[in-house]
């Protein structure tokens, strides 16, 4: 069994997107958290299903919003680390800051 586990950037960056959304229409934001909540049921069942982009970091388009859940995953660990619920309307290079390849 695999787990989750989210980057603090990664979670700013979704509750930030949540509290947005509800801001604008009240329910959106928990449409938001549902369409990201079943993104990350199916990351979880299949970590591997989504492509590799760089250094080994995946990512997955999140239905009905215009964001990316960007992870790695750590099969020794049983670890899927999220490391950005990313707005696609950003600049593609701030994906994956700092990064270096590890594993």
């Amino acid at each position: 069994m695999y787990f989750i586990q989210f980057d603090p950037k990664a979670d700013t960056e979704y509750q930030e997107a949540y509290a947005w959304y509800e801001e604008q229409l009240q329910g959106l934001g928990e449409r938001f958290e549902f369409s990201v909540e079943q993104k990350l049921v199916s990351v979880l069942a299949a970590p591997l299903l989504y492509p590799i982009k760089k250094y080994d970091i995946r990512e997955c388009k999140i239905n009905g919003f215009p964001y990316l859940i960007i992870y790695k995953f750590y099969p020794l660990k049983n670890l899927i680390l999220i490391i950005s619920i990313f707005h696609t309307s950003r600049n593609p290079r701030k994906k994956l800051p700092n990064l270096r390849k590890r594993s």
